[in-house]
């Protein structure tokens, strides 16, 4: 009987270790990445935008933000520290016959979110004018050259910020991660998918787990009745 109380304790023992060590894995994996992020502006605020900079065209009046941080996903990514308000960011640009305005924000983040303790340059806005039918990829290259893009089309660098690096994965004390893997957004969409926590495999997995350790302990009490 004794044996087998002790078996069944080793058995919850085992399976707690188990349990942790899947869970502490998915920790390990909520990891963010550093990459800027694309937003649309309204009286509301700031909504994460759901299309890439180089298929969104704004109109005439619109207010469009970038933000660069480390963020898991669209969730919780970092919103613009301005205000959307085309009035002020383009009030000493007059409207033009033939173009649109189209008002920028421009904030490079804090140096908490900067690579390698770099520090960031300043948050700027602008009033590009462009051509009418024009993406706001090509109103942020009409005032924030040099642009960087990879080969997926992931806007990298605005006015040469960062220097270098493109979406690269980050662990939580914000160093960069070995084989990091781009996140969702880009240029071209932005799907707004997770990168963080846990998967639904690892969760299914460590139920089984409890599962079939539970059915042990139960057959063991068994025997010994």
């Amino acid at each position: 009987m004794r044996r087998t109380g002790g078996a069944a304790a080793a058995v919850l023992t085992v399976l707690s270790g188990v349990l942790l060590a899947v869970l502490g894995a998915g920790e390990a994996q909520a990891a963010g990445y550093r990459y800027w992020s694309f937003w649309e502006g309204s009286g509301e605020g700031w909504a994460y935008a759901t299309q890439g900079p180089a298929l969104v065209r704004p109109d005439d009046g619109a207010v469009q933000g970038f933000r660069f941080s480390v963020s898991e996903d669209s969730q919780d990514a970092a919103r613009p520290r301005h205000a959307p308000g085309f009035a002020k960011i383009c009030a000493n640009t007059p409207a033009e016959k033939g173009s649109k305005r189209v008002a920028l924000v421009i904030d490079p983040g804090t140096a908490a979110d900067a690579p390698d303790g770099r520090t960031p340059p300043a948050l700027r806005t602008a009033c590009a004018v462009v051509a009418p039918d024009a993406s706001t990829a090509e109103a942020l290259a009409a005032v924030a050259k040099p642009l960087r893009y990879d080969g997926n089309a992931l806007l990298c660098a605005i006015s040469g910020y960062p220097a270098s690096g493109c979406g690269e994965q980050v662990s939580g004390d914000g160093h960069k991660k070995p084989a990091a893997s781009a996140p969702a957004t880009s240029a071209a969409s932005a799907d707004g998918s997770s990168g963080g926590g846990p998967s639904a495999g690892m969760l299914f997995g460590a139920g089984a787990v409890v599962v079939l350790g539970s059915a042990a302990v139960v057959q063991a009490r068994r025997r010994r009745g």
